[in-house]
């Protein structure tokens, strides 16, 4: 966020998570240092969690998808009548 010159919402989109989120681990990170890195279970944080925002692009996609062929589908059965 700090070496970016986008904007925190924007970031926060792309992640898809709320902007002051950004702003807490920005803080944790600076009061816990690199102990803010470890997750509440203990396990190390990617330090990429855009992988989430693909996600939840790709789950868009798919549910697009699904209904296409839902439309596709009640289309033909017309057609074969």
């Amino acid at each position: 966020m700090e070496k970016s010159n986008r904007p925190s919402v924007e970031i926060a989109t792309e992640l898809g998570i709320k902007r002051n989120q950004l702003y807490k681990w920005k803080e944790q990170l600076e009061n816990k240092g690199e102990d803010a890195l470890t997750s509440k279970l203990g396990r190390p944080l990617k330090k990429d969690q855009s992988e989430v925002a693909t996600l939840r692009q790709e789950n868009e996609r798919l549910r697009e998808e699904v209904e296409i062929l839902k439309k596709a589908a009640v289309y033909f059965a017309k057609e074969l009548k």
